[in-house]
Formats: structure tokens, sequence, C-alpha cells
């Protein structure tokens, strides 16, 4: 792998988190998968594509199916291997292991950029989509989708259901996955890394979390932050966060799985 700064992300991304999501490929994909058009209706059959945290590459090989080319980058191993495993009899596929912030991708390689979920963790957001922007080429478009403020979303009811007992998965500073969860300062990001035309989309979809109740609260207790989290308080408390998780759930559940309607920004741009 190339140079790395975010190395709190690499290690986790190459350790229990990056398992995690590589073992429960589909899983997260169920969770993900319903907001892909918006992503790849912005593909063109000569376009050659770069999917930043590309994870396990279905949103990567299904841009390969649109499109002249697709690259995906990603800090974790773990899911790479899954990615290349999957993608094994898509000729016009590869996969890159990299911290995107400092990757040395060609100037002017790429014609369209887009992210499923994946740019909310870089060390320095800027510097990262500076990267990004000089790996386009002039005119290139940039797409990603990221998560909205959690307060009056179905996960946001979820979550604040463990609030009583577990800290939130963001920071009170919006850190984390919700790090662009403010268009104002999504664009004030991407501006000052040279993009113009930059919007931020609304976007919804259903997420599938579980097969039923149960199944999805041991799915989300055993996501990294939710099974960290879980890790720091005494058992009793665990079984209490557990069980509010289980109840927060229930109202989602229908006859084949439990769904939460998704919210999402769609930020758009393009390089000046």
């Amino acid at each position: 792998m190339t140079g790395i700064v975010n190395t709190a992300q690499a290690e986790a991304w190459n350790g229990y988190e990056g398992e995690h999501w590589a073992s429960h490929a589909d899983r997260y994909d169920a969770v993900n998968s319903g907001f892909n058009g918006y992503l790849l209706d912005r593909a063109g059959p000569d376009d050659r594509v770069l999917d930043i945290g590309c994870g396990n590459g279905q949103l990567t090989r299904l841009a390969a199916a649109r499109a002249r080319s697709a690259t995906g980058v990603d800090l974790s191993g773990p899911m790479l291997a899954t990615a290349r495993e999957r993608a094994a009899e898509v000729p016009n596929v590869t996969f890159e292991q990299g911290d995107v912030q400092v990757h040395p991708f060609a100037e002017g390689g790429f014609d369209l950029a887009v992210s499923r979920f994946g740019v909310m963790f870089f060390a320095d957001p800027v510097a990262a989509f500076a990267n990004v922007r000089r790996a386009l080429r002039p005119s290139g478009r940039l797409a990603f989708l990221c998560m909205t403020a959690l307060a009056g979303t179905d996960l946001g009811r979820v979550f604040g259901a463990l609030a009583a007992y577990l800290p939130q998965p963001t920071g009170p500073d919006g850190s984390g996955p919700t790090s662009f969860a403010d268009p104002a300062r999504t664009t004030g990001v991407l501006t000052e890394a040279g993009f113009e035309d930059v919007a931020c989309t609304h976007v919804e979809a259903d997420q599938v979390w579980g097969h039923d109740v149960p199944d999805a609260a041991r799915f989300i207790g055993d996501w990294g932050p939710v099974r960290h989290h879980l890790g720091l308080v005494d058992d009793a408390t665990a079984a209490q966060a557990r069980e509010a998780l289980r109840a927060a759930l229930t109202p989602f559940a229908g006859p084949d799985a439990v769904r939460l309607r998704g919210t999402a920004w769609l930020v758009t741009g393009r390089r000046s």
C-alpha cells in the first residue's frame, strides 16, 4: 500500500471494522444499495470511473457495467480481498489499496469520481478532495453520497434509543459518519479543494437491516462503533442498551425484513 496519513482509519479498516464489513458484504450492501442509482445514473459508456472508499466493491462492479472502466480505492485489505474475488470475471475493473488523501493517482486519469458513503473519515478532507480533483480530467465530475444529520431520521430514532446507555456514534462536533451532514461545510470543503458548481441534494432510499428484529439488532450491535461503546459499559448496561435497540427496531419490522428509510446528501461538483 502507498503512503498513509489517516493512520487511525487504516488501523480500523484493516482490523475488526474492515473484517466485519468484508464478512458481511451482502448485509452492508442491503443497507446501502438502494442509493446506488443516484451515482450510477451519472456514469456514461466512455467514462473512466474512480470509486472512492470502494469497500467490498459492489458500486465499482456496477459502474464498470455502464462505463469504459472502473477503479476502486480503499484503505481496507479485507474488503479489497472481497472486492477482487467478486469482480474476478469483470475485465474492466481494478482495485488499489491506498489512502485517497495521498494516493498517487495519474493526473487527469478519470472522468467521474463517485463514492457511496466512503468520504466521511478523511484526516484532511480538503487535501483529500484536492487529490481527487487532480485525478479528474478538466471538467471531470464528482458525485458522492454522505450521511445527513441523524435528528429526525429513522436511524436517528434507533440510535436515540441507545443514548441513555451509550454515546452516539458521531462526535459532538459532527465528526465521524456525519462529518459532511452540513451542506454549507461540504460546499466550503469542496470549493477550497478546487471544485465548482457544488450542489447538495437530499435523497432517500429503503435500507434493509435484517430479516427480523433480533437479526437486525445483532447486526447493528456488532457494527464497529456500537460494539466499541458496548464494550465500555458494564454487562447490565450493555444488556439494557441491546433491549432498547430491539424495542426501537420493532416498529420498522415487516413480514420479511426490518427496513428503515435512509436519508443522504447527494453531493455533486466538477473540477474547475
